[in-house]
């Protein structure tokens, strides 16, 4: 079911699926999708979770307030698990996803359960980035978004990478041996479980079964 949450001074829209009883899951997608892109995945969970997957600030069919700081977005989902009433989380959290998912996991530890990193945008300068060009068209996000994080990815704030060090969920980093530093972000987070599926950057996408396998027997480990 699709619903709607006023938080933090904007409009975030989400799906529900799930036993309301069940554990909280949330699914975090990527830069420039929404919550479609978990198609599939959150029916999947929806079997033993209580399923959110949101459209994160600038995204689908959330508000588009002009401002993409990732440390934001990260207060964001904060401010959602207090509307819902959730104390803790599992976080599943897909590139851009992924970056706001530690962002939070770092900085509020006691409201996260697990956490699940698939492929992360990681916390250090990323280099040969081909130039932004903006289509035009109306892609279902905001370009505004897509210029601010590029400026975060490029230069991220170097506390981020030391944040990496003080989480104490219990971590899965998911790669697909694509162009990111998620090898490095695995190995910074205590105790954290690498797992490679070397299909590239979309790994729910291109390798569903696999990825579904190896988070599955995370979270019942």
């Amino acid at each position: 079911m699709i619903r709607e949450a006023h938080v933090n001074g904007i409009k975030l829209v989400y799906r529900e699926e799930g036993d309301p009883a069940a554990p909280p899951l949330l699914l975090i997608h990527g830069r420039t999708a929404n919550h479609n892109d978990w198609n599939g995945v959150t029916q999947h969970f929806a079997a033993r979770y209580h399923v959110i997957a949101l459209d994160l600030r600038g995204h689908g069919s959330s508000d588009y307030p002009g401002t993409y700081a990732l440390p934001d977005m990260a207060r964001d989902v904060v401010a959602l698990l207090d509307e819902l009433g959730f104390g803790r989380a599992t976080l599943v959290g897909h590139s851009l996803g992924g970056a706001v998912a530690y962002l939070m996991a770092m900085t509020w530890p006691d409201r996260v359960e697990r956490l699940v990193l698939e492929d992360p945008a990681p916390p250090y300068a990323m280099k040969d980035r081909p130039p932004i060009v903006e289509d035009g068209e109306s892609p279902g996000f905001d370009w505004r978004m897509v210029h601010d994080t590029e400026r975060q990815f490029l230069a991220p704030d170097p506390a981020w990478a030391a944040g990496l060090a003080s989480i104490t969920a219990p971590t899965l980093v998911v790669s697909g041996a694509s162009h990111l530093d998620v090898d490095r972000v695995a190995a910074a987070i205590p105790g954290a479980k690498l797992v490679t599926i070397a299909v590239g950057h979309l790994i729910h996408v291109s390798a569903r079964e696999a990825f579904l396998r190896a988070v599955d027997e995370y979270l019942a480990g």
